[in-house]
């Protein structure tokens, strides 16, 4: 097994996993800018390498870029599949190289993600978890119910709570953590019981309810772009799901468990200096991204949601409504409200609507990655 870093390690090995392939290659993208990444797939399908990509349907902001890559790689001899509309978000990075080595990423293909965030990567050879992998790349590709068959292999928004939430648990002197804000409820739960049982917790990132028992930082100079959990320095997860309601129950998320001597050393080595780097108490985004006020963000998601779904814009107006009242002047994120004031909508429950939203102002979840 071996781990990627970022800042750091760069794109130059996923781009030289790609120049080694020999038969085939199955990528997952959810943002992408990396023209060198381009340049290698392209590459390799004048190789003869089967390539074969599985595409968000949507993310904020990039959705035009993402279809304008489709249509690029069908150009070059790219087979191009697009993820299924019904979960929220397909959120998930990864690759598979000639059905034997599985790249596992927090970070997407992308400048940003890679030059200026912390995050991480896993590469394994372990059958299990390739075989997994393909097996969920298929079912996605072709929009068929996925059954995760490991508990080493996590996706949601089947097994990833359950598998988590276990991990947390079975954690007997501490938690390192770097996850980009926890807000999850029952997880937060788990995370006190653990802290008041003795366990020493530490996180980057940030967390909805403070406790003092859970030691919180965060990085003053580096995006963080990672989900990544260090358990008694013996196992550790690395993965797309924040421990967000959301990324466990509603999007399509990704990530591995294991236990490797020299990665997890690594990254512990890393979190150890970002701690000490770290700062106590809540900061800006690190691209100093200045969310609007509520009234705004409210305006623009009931106009983005009432054209998704016209029969029920009235539904959505008083939603809005209700929303300004609780959080006039409080900055929210515009992405995350419309992604549960659309689940609220498909499940046309008027009321849902409402407490969804607030539930977000209420807790300022950070924007998608």
């Amino acid at each position: 097994m071996k781990l990627l870093v970022q800042p750091g390690d760069g794109i130059g090995p996923l781009v030289k996993a790609i120049e080694k392939a020999k038969k085939s290659i199955q990528i997952v993208i959810f943002r992408f800018d990396r023209l060198e990444v381009e340049k290698a797939l392209e590459d390799a399908v004048k190789r003869g390498v089967a390539v074969h990509a599985l595409i968000a349907f949507t993310n904020r902001g990039g959705e035009k870029n993402l279809r304008k890559l489709e249509m690029r790689f069908l150009e070059r001899g790219v087979t191009v599949a697009r993820t299924a509309d019904d979960l929220v978000r397909y959120h998930g990075k990864m690759m598979i190289v000639d059905g034997k080595e599985l790249h596992l990423l927090a970070f997407n293909y992308t400048q940003i993600d890679i030059e200026r965030s912390r995050s991480f990567a896993v590469i394994t050879r372990d059958k299990q978890l390739v075989k997994e992998a393909e097996e969920l790349f298929d079912c996605d590709c072709k929009r068929q119910p996925y059954k995760p068959g490991s508990a080493r292999f996590l996706v949601s928004p089947l097994n990833a709570r359950e598998q988590l939430a276990r991990f947390i648990k079975g954690a007997k002197k501490e938690l390192l953590i770097y996850d980009v804000k926890i807000s999850d409820r029952a997880m937060i739960r788990l995370l006190e019981e653990r802290a008041k049982d003795g366990v020493e917790i530490r996180a980057i990132g940030k967390i909805t309810r403070h406790n003092s028992q859970i030691s919180i930082r965060q990085l003053p100079k580096l995006r963080l772009h990672t989900r990544t959990f260090v358990r008694d320095h013996k196992d550790a997860f690395i993965g797309s799901q924040s421990l967000r309601e959301l990324e466990l129950d509603s999007r399509r998320e990704m990530g591995v468990i294991f236990r490797d001597e020299h990665a997890i050393a690594r990254i512990t080595k890393i979190f150890q200096e970002d701690w000490k780097a770290g700062v106590v108490g809540a900061l800006d985004e690190a691209d100093d991204v200045v969310k609007p006020p509520a009234a705004k963000v409210a305006k623009k998601v009931a106009k983005s949601v009432t054209k998704t779904f016209p029969p029920v814009a009235p539904v959505v107006e008083e939603a809005m409504k209700n929303v300004l009242k609780v959080g006039n002047g409080v900055p929210i994120d515009r992405d995350e409200v419309e992604e549960n004031v659309q689940i609220a909508v498909k499940q046309a429950v008027k009321q849902a609507v409402r407490e969804v939203v607030e539930d977000v102002v209420e807790q300022q979840r950070e924007p998608e990655a």
